[in-house]
C-alpha cells in the first residue's frame, strides 16, 4: 500500500491556468485588432461656429486646413495635389469611413473647395465640414 503525504495531495489538487491565459490572450488580440482608433489631422484649427451642427460617426479621414491654407492629414503636411491620393489610401483602409474637413476660420474657401473636390474625385461622397457649437 502506497502512502501519500500531504504535499503530494496538494500538488495534485492545483488547477492548470494555461488554457484560461490562452483564452484571455486571444480575446486581447481580438479587441486590439477590431478596435477603431481615432485619427487626427495633425494641427489644431479654430473651426467656425454653427447652431445646426450634428455629431458625425464613422469618421476615419480627417483633413485639417490651417489659417495659412496648409493642408494636414495623418499628422503631416500634404500638398493640395496629393490630397486625392491620400484620401484614396485612407478610404481603402476603411471603406465605410467618412471625410471630415476641419477648416480654420481664416482659411480660404478655394482651399476648402479643392479638398472637397479631391475627396469626391477619390470616390468619397460622405464629406462634412467640422464646426464648433455656439
Amino acid at each position: 500500500m502506497r502512502r501519500t503525504t500531504k504535499a503530494a495531495v496538494e500538488d495534485e489538487a492545483q488547477i492548470d491556468l494555461t488554457p484560461m491565459l490562452d483564452v484571455v490572450f486571444i480575446m486581447l488580440i481580438f479587441f486590439i485588432v477590431t478596435a477603431s482608433f481615432i485619427k487626427e489631422a495633425g494641427i489644431e484649427v479654430n473651426r467656425p461656429e454653427a447652431s445646426t451642427s450634428q455629431p458625425k460617426e464613422n469618421v476615419n479621414i480627417l483633413v485639417a486646413i490651417s489659417a495659412t491654407n496648409e493642408i494636414w492629414m495623418d499628422k503631416r503636411r500634404v500638398d493640395v495635389r496629393s490630397v486625392r491620393a491620400n484620401i484614396e489610401r485612407l478610404h481603402a483602409e476603411n471603406p465605410k469611413g467618412a471625410v471630415v474637413i476641419q477648416a480654420d476660420n481664416l482659411s480660404n474657401t478655394e482651399t476648402v473647395a479643392a479638398v472637397l473636390d479631391a475627396a469626391r474625385e477619390a470616390g468619397v461622397y460622405d464629406v462634412s465640414l467640422a464646426t464648433q457649437d455656439k
